[in-house]
């Protein structure tokens, strides 16, 4: 695997997000899908997708904490592209006992209570949205944290043993600002009122100028710790 891995990201050391999504989408087919959490990145991915193969899963995780705003940009990019993102819920089941046993906001008093509740609302059903994919093609950006500054084009996730695809891995926030705008794509409000990164709204603020643009999500974590789990590397 580490052989293959080589292989494709020297192939595609320096292609277009384009020309990596048309190679993969072509080789892989129906076992290839994105996760979207409807961010700008995604919504990016999402419009190009759906230009090379518009039957391609695409999927979002519905916490059940998310902003209004991001359930109507799931109305709004179905309409606009004719397509039907399949959302994924966590078990209520163990929502309702994580609740029960510490609370509503558990997750803002321990880096192990946020961990716990990401896992239960994200994780699982993550796991259940990827069975059956080869390829999870994501909006990761090397610039976004400073977790993710050593990704590549393509990587193999131990956790859930598939293909991790990441075509704007060497994309800018000003690239990804000037495709939205080239190509009139929709997105969520809040990135208008200083919102870089939108997750769940009780985990999610504004940013000031000159902040990192991951440093309205989990705030009171330091910056090494700010994954919710979907992406952080097996240690």
């Amino acid at each position: 695997m580490k052989e293959k891995l080589n292989d494709y990201n020297l192939r595609f050391k320096h292609s277009s997000a384009e020309e990596i999504l048309n190679y993969f989408l072509s080789k892989y087919g129906d076992k290839t899908g994105l996760s979207s959490s409807l961010g700008a990145e995604d919504q990016v991915l999402t419009k190009m997708i759906v230009d090379i193969r518009k039957e391609t899963r695409i999927f979002t995780l519905d916490t059940g904490r998310l902003f209004p705003e991001t359930y109507d940009l799931i109305d709004r990019t179905n309409s606009r592209y004719g397509i039907k993102i399949e959302v994924y819920f966590p078990d209520y089941r163990e929502v309702e006992e994580l609740v029960k046993k510490k609370g509503v906001n558990s997750f803002y008093y321990s880096i192990e209570n946020r961990k716990e509740c990401c896992h239960i609302r994200k994780l699982s059903p993550l796991a259940r949205a990827l069975e059956g994919l080869d390829v999870w093609i994501t909006g990761l950006r090397r610039e976004q944290a400073v977790t993710r500054k050593e990704l590549q084009v393509v990587e193999w996730d131990e956790k859930y043993n598939i293909l991790k695809l990441n075509p704007l891995i060497n994309w800018t926030e000003q690239d990804v600002w000037d495709y939205i705008k080239q190509h009139n794509i929709p997105y969520n409000p809040l990135h208008d009122q200083s919102y870089p990164s939108i997750g769940c709204q009780p985990c999610t603020r504004a940013v000031s100028a000159g902040e990192d643009i991951r440093s309205g999500r989990w705030w009171w974590e330091n910056p090494e710790t700010k994954e919710c789990g979907l992406h952080a590397k097996e240690q």
